[in-house]
């Protein structure tokens, strides 16, 4: 929208570049480009762009617009800087951003619109049953059963669903079930699927005793009424006169529901709700000695706050406020020295939200030199606090993520397990990153990606923490850029998926957006 003009007797002839970055490296690769659309100030591009999205990487994009096909310094028109989670997270998946980069120019705004390529994620649901099949057994009826196949696109069949045989009849009716549409005609309705009918036999030379053909589409019109298809045989058509068919098939019912992903919850206005919980005993060392783990030099961030900008940076574009609650625990406070197991990084009993990732960067300095480390290692005090304001919304609108930023042993193994078992049943997911070189088993059973935790003979109803070791994510050469981007890749990954698995439990369907 009002771009620059260029042309002397006519407008710009606009035209925009994608570049993308590597996670984890600075250069810049173009990507793709759209077409020029000639004379306009406020261009309005056919060509997308198909990327893949990664909730658990920081995409970064730039999109450079210019004059005409050459381009020259002279023909730049602007450019904006985003990444894929901000236009995703931003509300109904759009987001204008001004256009800067010519210098004591306005150069306009360029308007993104993200949306998920989606025809492929139906699941069908269909059930299917026989009349009057041949008889292919000596002694008794045949046992009948179906293949699906789809075409491809040389004119090739792939299987893709066979049905369970039903004994000794000639009139079989074969339990429901579901494929994904993508499975059957990878998203193409009319694409041909051929059904073959077999009658079982033991030794594996099944007989083949007819086939028919059909469409995605033709067999969703079978949800107003009965399909019938004819069964035939080729070779018996050839040789028989009076042939007319080895019987028929007919579709009882057929239904499509939408699987749905975790895009569709965040364009629904799902919104995640990060807090932080710091570690601040003593075992740390202290924050003024450089073999500390909360030593921050004036060249390189410490560990907790390397973990810290790299969890945090990717989850702030699905968080609208951008306030972020922050906790420390095991340290005595001032002035009285009481020790506290979830106080707030910006002593604000009231408000313990700071503003943005580096807000809780700052109160966490802050804290260091306010409060004494001490102990004891206590998990569940600040999970119960999360899981308490978990349980006010589970309408889906809100999703909690607890990162917990640890150097050691719990000392209360039992309350934590406890606590998390409970918090299982909430719209919430706990990340946590061990620093420094302890060894950290007891995490790992936290973690329940082996074995699904209990406590007291209860069992987690979802899996809701991802554990990871900070030491292993660290580049050798140094790099703290490359470092926090393996770490969120791996301790994000999982954040879909129990998203998912919190509002399929619950039969929480995604909210539709506002046209």
């Amino acid at each position: 929208r009002n771009l620059l003009d260029m042309d002397t007797f006519s407008k710009s002839d606009p035209v925009v570049v994608l570049f993308m970055q590597d996670s984890g490296s600075s250069e810049w690769k173009e990507f793709g480009r759209t077409e020029v659309i000639d004379n306009t100030l406020n261009p309005d591009f056919v060509r997308k762009f198909v990327l893949d999205y990664y909730f658990e990487e920081k995409q970064n994009l730039r999109f450079d617009v210019s004059h005409g096909t050459v381009l020259g310094a002279q023909d730049f028109l602007g450019q904006a800087f985003v990444a894929l989670g901000e236009v995703i997270g931003s509300q109904r998946g759009r987001l204008e951003r001004p256009l800067t980069g010519v210098p004591g120019k306005r150069c306009g705004t360029i308007l993104l619109l993200a949306e998920e390529l989606s025809n492929c994620r139906d699941i069908i649901t269909m059930q299917l049953c026989a009349n009057k099949l041949d008889k292919k057994d000596f002694f008794g009826k045949s046992d009948p059963f179906l293949v699906f196949y789809r075409s491809n696109e040389d004119g090739t069949f792939t299987i893709c669903h066979k049905t369970e045989v039903v004994k000794n009849t000639l009139n079989p009716v074969w339990q429901p079930f579901t494929i994904p549409v993508r499975a059957l005609c990878n998203g193409d309705y009319d694409r041909t699927v051929k059904i073959d009918v077999f009658d079982w036999d033991r030794d594996g030379s099944h007989d083949f005793i007819g086939e028919f053909a059909t469409s995605y589409r033709e067999l969703s019109r079978a949800q107003s009424q009965f399909t019938v298809y004819e069964v035939l045989n080729p070779r018996k058509k050839c040789k028989k006169k009076k042939y007319v068919n080895s019987g028929t098939v007919t579709l009882l019912s057929f239904s499509v529901e939408s699987e749905f992903t975790f895009v569709d919850y965040i364009r629904g206005g799902t919104q995640l709700n990060f807090t932080v919980a710091i570690d601040f005993t003593a075992s740390n060392g202290l924050p003024s000695q450089p073999t500390s783990l909360h030593y921050a030099s004036p060249y390189q961030l410490s560990a907790y706050a390397l973990a810290l900008k790299a969890v945090g940076e990717i989850i702030q574009d699905y968080d609208s406020d951008k306030l972020f609650p922050a906790y420390g625990f095991g340290a005595k406070l001032p002035p009285d020295g009481k020790i506290s197991h979830q106080f707030p990084l910006n002593n604000n009993e009231e408000n313990p939200s700071c503003a943005g990732i580096e807000g809780v960067l700052e109160s966490y300095l802050q804290s260091l030199r306010t409060v004494q480390l001490y102990g004891p290692t206590n998990f569940a005090p600040i999970i119960n606090q999360v899981a308490g304001t978990a349980a006010q919304v589970t309408d889906g609108s809100q999703y909690h993520v607890l990162l917990i930023i640890t150097d050691g042993v719990i000392s209360d193994m039992l309350q934590t397990k406890e606590a998390i078992v409970s918090a299982s049943a909430l719209p919430m997911s706990i990340i946590i990153v061990g620093v420094g070189p302890a060894e950290f088993e007891a995490m790992e059973e936290l973690d329940g990606d082996e074995v699904r935790l209990s406590s007291r003979g209860r069992y987690a109803e979802r899996d809701i923490v991802q554990f990871v070791p900070f030491r292993d994510y660290v580049d050798d050469s140094g790099n703290q850029v490359l470092s926090m981007a393996r770490l969120a890749k791996d301790v994000l990954a999982e954040i879909p998926e129990q998203l998912l698995s919190y509002m399929k439990t619950r039969d929480i369907k995604p909210r539709k957006e506002e046209p």
